[in-house]
C-alpha cells in the first residue's frame, strides 16, 4: 500500500500546528531588530541578484539571467550571504549595520537545510571579533526570554541559552576529541601538510581517500569527532580556524597558522559563522581563486570573482562580520524540530 502525500504547507490542519512557532519566529524577529536599533545600527537591505554567489569552494547557487533591454544577457546568481554587498557599504562609511536577508544555496535540504532561508548578518566597523562572541551570546539569551524558554532541546541534546558559551579552539576540539596535533600539520606561513594530517585522521579511525586534500581530511574529522560534542549543556564557541579554512577571514596576529573566525553552536546545530574580516584584496582574490580551482576540481564549475567586491575591499576599514542562522536560532528557542516548522511558506519539493 502506498504511503499518502503528506498535507501542503498551507493546509488549515498543518498551518494550524505550525502557527506557534510562527508566532515565535514574529516575536523573535521584532526582538532582534529592537536589539540591533537600541546599539544604533542600520538596517540594510541589500540586492539579492549578485554578479557572484560567492567564492567558496562547497558552496552551490542557484543561477539567473538578466536579458538587456537589447536582448543582451548575462549570468547573475541569486545570493548565498548579504556578505559582499555588506562589505560595500562599510567601504562607503556606514559603521554598524545588520540585515535579516533572504538567501538561497543550491543542494541543501533537510531537518536544519532549506534551499531559501532568513540569514541574520550584522558588521561592526572598528570593532575586534571577540565583540561578536558577546553579541552571539546576547541573541541566544534574547530568543530565550522571547519564547520563555529556559533550556533548548534539540535531538536529545540540551543547551542552557543563558550560561556564558564556552570557548575552543579548533587545535584544543581535535586534541580532546580525535587525539590529533592540528597545527603540527600547519607551518607558519598557514600551509597545510596533507600527509601528516592523514596519517593522524587515520590513527583516529577517519576513513581518509586517496584523493582526499587536506581540507577534506579536515572536514570529516571536524563533523564526525568534533561537531558532535559542541554546544551540550552550554552553547560552545569554537574558535581560530586554521587560514586554510577560513577565506574571508584575517589571520591572527599572535599566531598566523590561524585566523580570526569562530562558529557558535548549541545543542549539536551550528547556528552563526563570524570574523574579523580580511581586508586585503590582493590576499582575497588568492584565496578565491584558490577556491574556485578547488571547485573546478570537485564539481567541474566555478562562479566569478565580484571585481567591483574587490575594489570596495581597498577601501572598507577594519571590521567584523557575523552570519547567523535565524531559522536554526528559531527552531531551538520555539522547541520546533524541522526548519520548514518555523517558514511562513517552504519552498515546495
Amino acid at each position: 500500500m502506498s504511503t499518502p502525500e503528506p498535507s501542503p504547507w498551507w493546509a488549515p490542519e498543518r498551518h494550524r500546528d505550525r502557527r506557534p512557532f510562527l508566532t515565535a519566529r514574529r516575536a523573535i524577529t521584532r526582538a532582534a531588530r529592537n536589539w540591533f536599533e537600541a546599539q544604533d545600527f542600520a538596517e540594510v537591505e541589500t540586492a539579492a541578484l549578485q554578479v557572484s554567489p560567492g567564492n567558496e569552494a562547497h558552496l552551490h547557487a542557484f543561477e539567473s539571467e538578466a536579458i538587456g533591454p537589447g536582448g543582451e544577457r548575462r549570468p547573475l546568481y541569486l545570493r548565498t550571504s548579504p556578505e559582499f554587498a555588506a562589505k560595500k557599504l562599510l567601504a562607503a562609511g556606514e559603521e554598524r549595520i545588520f540585515e535579516l536577508a533572504r538567501v538561497w544555496r543550491n543542494r541543501e535540504r533537510g531537518p536544519l537545510h532549506h534551499p531559501e532561508f532568513t540569514m541574520l548578518e550584522w558588521y561592526r566597523a572598528g570593532a575586534p571579533y571577540e565583540q561578536l562572541m558577546a553579541d552571539c551570546a546576547d541573541l541566544l539569551r534574547l530568543a530565550a526570554e522571547t519564547t520563555g524558554a529556559r533550556r533548548f532541546e534539540f535531538r536529545g541534546r540540551s543547551v542552557d541559552p543563558y550560561a556564558e558559551p564556552e570557548r575552543v579552539t579548533l587545535a584544543e576540539a581535535f586534541a580532546a576529541y580525535a587525539g590529533i596535533d592540528l597545527l603540527a600539520t600547519v607551518d607558519a606561513a598557514g600551509a597545510t601538510d596533507r600527509k601528516a594530517l592523514a596519517a593522524a585522521a587515520k590513527a583516529a579511525g577517519v576513513r581518509v581517500a586517496e584523493d582526499d586534500t587536506w581540507s577534506d581530511v579536515f572536514s570529516r574529522v571536524l563533523v564526525e569527532k568534533v561537531d558532535p560534542r559542541l554546544g551540550e549543556g552550554r552553547a560552545t564557541i569554537l574558535c581560530e580556524y586554521p587560514t586554510a579554512e577560513a577565506a574571508l577571514a584575517r589571520p591572527k596576529p599572535a599566531d598566523p597558522r590561524v585566523a580570526e573566525r569562530f562558529e557558535l553552536y548549541a545543542c549539536g546545530v551550528e547556528l552563526a559563522n563570524c570574523f574579523g574580516e580580511l581586508t586585503d584584496p590582493a590576499e582575497q582574490r588568492r584565496r578565491f581563486e584558490a577556491e574556485m580551482a578547488e571547485k573546478a576540481r570537485v564539481y567541474g564549475e566555478r562562479y566569478p570573482i565580484d571585481e567591483d567586491f574587490l575594489a570596495a575591499l581597498a577601501q572598507m576599514p577594519q571590521a567584523s562580520g557575523a552570519a547567523l542562522g535565524f531559522d536554526r536560532l528559531v527552531m531551538l528557542a520555539a522547541g520546533a524540530q524541522h526548519i520548514e516548522q518555523v517558514l511562513w511558506a517552504p519552498v515546495a519539493e
